[in-house]
């Protein structure tokens, strides 16, 4: 029962970060308020960094940030890392 609640929780989180990666695009290409970055990474840490990957390559956006084409993937690999520890045990 646990793992399906972090499985959900990371799934929810993904496509919230996707949407939110998506409305900054469009934000930006209508010079309008947007979405800070470091709001960007806190929904990437917690949990929804493979949203935010796959919204950056989706949108085409924030892909000419150093820090953002390497400190996503770097989340990733840190959190797929954490969760085989926590689900294998």
């Amino acid at each position: 029962m646990g793992q399906k609640i972090l499985w959900l929780y990371i799934l929810i989180m993904s496509i919230l970060t996707f949407s939110v990666c998506g409305a900054d695009k469009f934000a930006a290409q209508r010079q309008k308020r947007r979405v800070p970055e470091k709001v960007l990474f806190g929904l990437s840490i917690l949990g929804g960094s493979v949203g935010m990957y796959l919204g950056m390559f989706t949108f085409r956006h924030k892909t000419k940030h150093w820090y953002f084409v390497i400190g996503i993937p770097l989340i990733i690999l840190i959190q797929a890392a954490l969760l085989l520890y926590f689900v294998l045990g």
